[in-house]
């Protein structure tokens, strides 16, 4: 076994670590017959050979062995070598990193290259994998068909092989296997592709198991989205439900019967790409559609995109990089592990995955789909479609108000997964989350005792996340009961981060938030704990703690120490001038030499007592050529917040109209509306920088909301922007803690100045 691994110079090749001297032990590890070292020496191939999914020399050097590891039957746990091996190989080069388009001088050209013979070295030995599909391990079994339908050089080979393998496996999740590999052959080779389409259209409808006939509807829509029927919704709840009253257990042999509800599997190993191993090979990168599956533990998922990743890559923390990647991956898996227990069919959310992908922006349908989940008996449908949910409201507007209704009521289930799913999900809604107030303020009454401003992921297991979703959706019964999270040793900061959206009426929380940021060290962590405070603060013009502030504006050291200075200068610019006596403090800020501080010095001392000439002399000189883009925009901000009282400074704002940098233009421009009321100059530059880049739009909106009449050129933009179902600033990619809210408020914005055209106009 092995033969020849002694005759690689491994040290002159490298990975994601350094030089590949360890890659030898990695192998061996793959063939021990010790477990452990098994999963550590796998773990160790994806840390650093295939780190992030990337193909290095090492890697090359690695397949000739790794294949005949898997030829080898005495070799155990080949299923997870199949896996590395089809994410090795299994990468497409298309658009832009096409190989023959790539100059070989060009930095991107050798791992382009790479990645082009890892596919060729794997694709040459692919029959290796034609074996495996009848393999006793169900494991091997289970990662085989993919492994095919992706790196072996003849379809029409594989796709039968396929499809009479179909007709004897009896394990579930296998069969579930073999039906996404055909999809897989269909899109990837065209040719295939009526044929298949019409064979999964035939095993959609067929005498078969719930379950298969629920992954062909799956698969028939991922491939042919047009043949998606009309009735999809009523078929897969029907469907489901039969799932749900299937009796678990091995069924008939015959072929005609694929009915074995056997699924014990690994969640989400219906695919290997999406696998345990393939989400934990690239956790880290940010980029697997498997990790939203587990993200009860991190984030919120979806069909859409992933979110769950930061608070691994937290749990890492500390470690070596290389032992970090690998502690992630064994993290994900016992993850994956939890998820699955109890549940006798954790497949169908895979298969859900798939179908809402295809269902795209066919809201309605898929919203419809999540509510009839949401109302199954079995919790583990409710579940899944708690996080299917995550990925739809991030990216597609709509009306949630129903599905957020009865998310709610899962927070009263006994099942701590589903509460946890349905926390994670509803902390993230802010506004949308209204009609969950009535059950998170009972979750929040008559739930277990516990922690209420407990820091990190371990909040959404207790009452913390219940209590940060009722505050960010502004409900007041949230004010009492963060008066006592502050009494508590460690608060998550996102609770203080949230007290702006419960307005004026959480004032009383500023004594408790006084005391608080007294106690706060002024050593180097002081930013990250001062900052929430003052931020609390500043909303609840909390000008009693003056004296608090004070201290920590006057006492930050060095680390961080501009960011201090800001994040208390915009606390006392909120207090106004009650905070008068701060005068001194912040006019020795006027000077400093970051931007950011001497604007927010600026904006506090207009705030202060009404010091014009000092606060437009400060703000003067970051608006001069040679000033970075970060700087004239910190200067633009202070300027649009003093208003026309800073009107003589408006030739300088005109120069930052035609900046090269499109921040500048947009920031000038709002700035010079707002101390200059100058429509006429400055919406073009805004309706310019809408459509340039997406991102600016809740910006302008602010503006043309105030323009009123004057705004309206930019109608055709806002209403072209409210019949968008897409959320302007949803990515592929992931998505932020901030992105739901960040669209509704771009949608209220656009509706207010249509409103004010409207009003001026009759």
């Amino acid at each position: 076994m092995l033969t020849g691994i002694e005759e690689v110079d491994w040290a002159s090749l490298g990975h994601a670590y350094g030089p590949a001297d360890d890659v030898p032990e990695l192998l061996r590890g793959l063939a021990s017959d010790d477990p452990a070292e098994r999963e550590n020496a796998l773990d160790g191939m994806y840390g650093a050979v295939h780190h992030q999914g990337d193909v290095y020399d090492s890697t090359l050097a690695c397949i000739p062995f790794l294949l005949e590891l898997v030829a080898d039957p005495t070799v155990q746990d080949r299923g997870g070598i199949v896996e590395l091996l089809t994410s090795i190989g299994g990468i497409d080069l298309c658009g832009d990193e096409e190989l023959d388009e790539l100059d070989p001088d060009d930095e991107e050209f050798i791992p382009a290259a790479n990645y082009a013979m890892a596919a060729a070295a794997i694709a040459a030995g692919a029959d290796v994998f034609l074996a495996l599909v009848d393999d006793p391990d169900p494991e091997v079994r289970l990662a085989a068909p993919c492994a095919l339908a992706s790196l072996h050089c003849d379809p029409v080979r594989v796709l039968d092989l396929l499809r009479e393998r179909l007709t004897v496996e009896q394990d579930t999740e296998v069969r579930l296997a073999l039906v996404a590999a055909v999809g897989r052959i269909a899109l990837r080779h065209e040719s295939l592709r009526d044929e298949t389409v019409d064979w999964l259209g035939w095993l959609s409808r067929a005498a078969q198991a719930p379950g298969l006939r629920l992954a062909a509807l799956a698969q028939l829509a991922r491939v042919a989205p047009a043949e998606i029927p009309e009735d999809v919704v009523e078929r897969v709840t029907v469907l489901l439900d039969e799932v749900r009253a299937a009796p678990p257990g091995p069924s008939d042999a015959s072929v005609d019967a694929f009915g074995s509800l056997d699924s014990l599997g690994s969640l989400g190993s219906l695919d290997p790409l999406n696998s345990v191993a393939g989400a934990a090979g690239a956790a880290d990168a940010g980029g697997v559609e498997g990790i939203g599956r587990i993200d009860g533990a991190g984030g919120t998922g979806g069909a859409d995109g992933v979110d769950g990743v930061d608070s691994l890559d937290g749990a890492a923390a500390g470690c070596t990089a290389a032992a970090s990647a690998s502690a992630l991956m064994g993290q994900v898996r016992e993850l994956f592990e939890e998820h699955s227990v109890g549940r006798p069919t954790p497949w169908t959310e895979e298969l859900l995955r798939t179908l809402h992908s295809a269902l795209d922006d066919r809201v309605d349908d898929r919203i419809a789909l999540i509510l009839a989940q949401l109302r199954s008996p079995d919790w583990g449908q409710r579940s899944d479609a708690i996080w299917l949910c995550g990925g739809l409201i991030r990216v597609w507007r709509g009306r949630y108000e129903e599905v957020v209704r009865l998310v709610g009521a899962q927070l009263s289930d006994p099942e701590p997964r589903l509460r946890e799913a349905a926390t994670s999900f509803l902390e993230r809604l802010f506004e949308l989350g209204g009609p969950a107030a009535d059950a998170l303020a009972m979750r929040l009454a008559t739930g277990s005792p516990g922690p209420l401003g407990l820091p990190g992921p371990g909040a959404r297991a207790g009452r913390g996340g219940a209590l940060l979703a009722l505050a960010r959706c502004g409900d007041a019964r949230a004010i009492p009961l963060l008066a006592r999270a502050l009494e508590e040793r460690e608060v998550r900061r996102e609770l203080l981060y949230a007290v702006d959206s419960l307005g004026p009426a959480a004032q009383p929380l500023a004594p408790v938030l006084r005391r608080r940021l007294g106690e706060v060290e002024l050593d180097d962590l002081l930013y990250d704990r001062a900052a929430p405070l003052l931020f609390a603060l500043g909303s609840v013009r909390g000008a009693q703690a003056l004296p608090e502030v004070l201290r920590v504006l006057r006492g930050a050291p060095v680390n961080r120490r501009e960011w201090v200075r800001e994040a208390c200068l915009r606390t006392l610019a909120a207090f106004g001038p009650a905070a008068r006596e701060a005068l001194p403090d912040v006019r020795r800020l006027l000077d400093s030499e970051s931007a950011a501080v001497s604007s927010m010095a600026a904006r506090a001392m207009w705030a202060l007592d009404g010091s014009l000439d000092e606060a437009l002399g400060a703000l003067d000189r970051w608006l001069r050529p040679g000033t970075s883009g970060g700087e004239w925009c910190a200067a633009a901000l202070a300027l649009g917040a003093i208003g026309p009282a800073a009107a003589r400074s408006a030739p300088a704002l005109r120069a930052g109209l035609g900046a090269r940098d499109l921040w500048v233009r947009v920031r000038s421009a709002a700035a010079l509306w707002r101390v200059a009321g100058d429509a006429a100059e400055t919406l073009p530059v805004l309706l310019a920088g809408w459509e340039e880049n997406r991102h600016t739009r809740v910006a302008v909106a602010e503006c043309l909301a105030e323009m009123g009449p004057a705004a309206a050129a930019a109608e055709p933009a806002i209403r072209a922007e409210l019949s968008r179902r897409r959320r302007h600033n949803a990515r592929e990619d992931g998505a932020g803690s901030h992105d739901v809210h960040d669209d509704e408020k771009l949608l209220t914005l656009c509706r207010a100045a249509l409103t004010q055209m409207e009003r001026r106009m009759y």
